[in-house]
C-alpha cells in the first residue's frame, strides 16, 4: 500500500448531464441511460494535497473547462453537439464533485504508470 502526495477529486453527473446525452441520439424512454447508468463511468481526478474547502474551490473553479470538456468528450467528441456555452454554470449544472483528501494505492505489484494524453492528438489520430 503507497500514500499518493494527491488528493481526490470525483467528478459525478447530475440529471441534467444524463438528460443531455439522451438527447444527443433519442431513443424511446426504455433504452435511455439513467443517472445510476451514467454515475458507474464517473471519474476520478488526482489532484494536488489540499485539506481547505476554499483552496478545493479555487482549484476546480480555475480547472473547471478542462474538466467539463474531458467529461462532455467522454459522451461525445463532436465538440459541435456540445452546449453552446461551457462556462462555471454549466459545470455546476452538469457535475457535482466530492473530495478525498488522501490518496492511496493499493495495488503493491505494479508500479504507477504517467502517461501525457493531448486530447488533440487523439483526435487528430482517429480521424487520419
Amino acid at each position: 500500500m503507497k500514500l499518493l502526495n494527491r488528493s481526490a477529486l470525483s467528478v459525478r453527473p447530475t440529471q441534467a448531464f444524463v438528460d443531455w446525452i439522451n438527447a444527443l441520439e433519442p431513443t424511446m424512454g426504455d433504452d435511455d441511460l439513467t443517472l445510476d447508468d451514467v454515475e458507474r463511468e464517473s471519474t476520478i481526478y488526482l489532484i494536488p494535497e489540499m485539506d481547505a474547502p476554499e483552496a478545493l474551490h479555487a482549484f476546480v473553479h480555475e480547472r473547471y473547462a478542462e474538466i467539463l470538456e474531458t467529461e462532455l468528450r467522454a459522451w461525445e467528441e463532436d465538440e459541435r453537439q456540445w452546449p453552446e456555452t461551457l462556462d462555471w454554470s454549466l459545470f455546476q449544472t452538469f457535475l457535482r464533485f466530492e473530495h478525498s483528501y488522501l490518496a492511496i494505492d493499493l495495488d503493491d505489484d505494479t508500479a504507477l504508470e504517467i502517461s501525457e494524453v493531448d486530447d488533440a492528438l487523439l483526435l487528430d489520430n482517429d480521424e487520419a
